[in-house]
């Protein structure tokens, strides 16, 4: 199984940790990095890599980060130039994380990583734009037979 490392900045890996069990519950190989205010960039690094080290089961580690260009996505950038069995993701949200965990089993993490870049699972809407296709759909079925 594809072992998953989140990490952002201040509170972020530890705030996704807490929605994310509550929708899917506790998840094997799921580790959440947060980069505080107190640590330095190297101890960033060094937990991102103890972690990385506790999800490695050797089918490949995906590092989701909060920010591209940031410091958790820059550290995890150091890990994935050293290791061919690492992806990195930026600008990571809720709904990534959820599907990634529960979508890693089917994919590669190559496949894995390709399908949350392009947004195929992604939960971002404009809800008036769905809410008007619908009402056109619905129109158009009262014109049929």
């Amino acid at each position: 199984m594809l072992g998953i490392v989140v990490s952002g900045h201040i509170n972020f890996a530890s705030g996704m940790r807490s929605a994310v069990e509550a929708i899917v519950g506790q998840q094997p190989q799921l580790e959440f990095v947060d980069f505080l205010e107190s640590m330095t960039t190297d101890d960033l690094e060094a937990q991102l890599l103890s972690a990385k080290a506790r999800v490695d089961s050797g089918d490949g580690v995906l590092f989701l980060v909060d920010l591209y260009g940031g410091s958790p996505c820059n550290r995890a950038i150091n890990i994935l130039l050293n290791d061919q069995n690492v992806e990195v993701i930026a600008g990571t949200n809720l709904s990534m994380i959820v599907n990634a965990a529960l979508e890693r089993e089917e994919f590669s993490l190559k496949e894995l990583t390709e399908c949350l870049a392009r947004g195929e699972f992604s939960q971002i809407k404009d809800l008036r734009e769905d809410i008007n296709n619908l009402a056109q759909d619905n129109d158009s079925e009262e014109d049929g037979l």
